[in-house]
């Protein structure tokens, strides 16, 4: 029951945390870096929290963030119909900031890891056939941004 309830704990906090640095600048300032961070990771909450900052984005006017995007470059934004335009825009946000801040490197490879998992949640709402082909234009892209990113 212990491990039960530390794990509840440890749960509680971390979604109390994203809650916190998922607020707009004005309401809870954080350091950018953690902010950055908390965007950037491969969970459906952090990317839900990443979304509701980017349709908000005078909101963290204050960090400075770059929020162009060229979405998926010279790739379809929607390959086969599938939408993956925000988890390219994501991944942009991630490249552009990380860049910005001078610890790309450091940070790539979960950038790309989370950019994937984002398009893997897309996937997640087709079945059959079309999921597989969805998981297989996911994993292309993925290793695009992994080899040339």
């Amino acid at each position: 029951m212990r491990r039960i309830a530390t794990g509840l704990t440890t749960t509680a906090v971390t979604i109390a945390a994203t809650l916190t640095l998922a607020s707009p600048a004005s309401a809870a300032p954080a350091d950018k870096s953690a902010v950055l961070s908390s965007w950037t990771q491969t969970s459906a909450a952090s990317y839900n929290a990443w979304y509701a900052a980017h349709q908000n984005q005078s909101a963290w006017s204050a960090y400075g963030f770059d929020w162009s995007t060229d979405y998926c470059s010279d790739s379809p934004d929607n390959p086969l119909g599938f939408p993956f335009k925000n988890a390219c825009a994501r991944h942009d946000f991630g490249y552009r900031n990380y860049k910005a801040a001078g610890t790309f490197s450091a940070n790539k490879s979960r950038i790309d890891s989370a950019f994937y998992e984002d398009l893997k949640r897309v996937c997640g709402g087709y079945s059959g056939a079309t999921a597989t082909a969805c998981n297989g234009t996911a994993w292309t892209y993925y290793q695009a941004v992994k080899a040339f990113g």
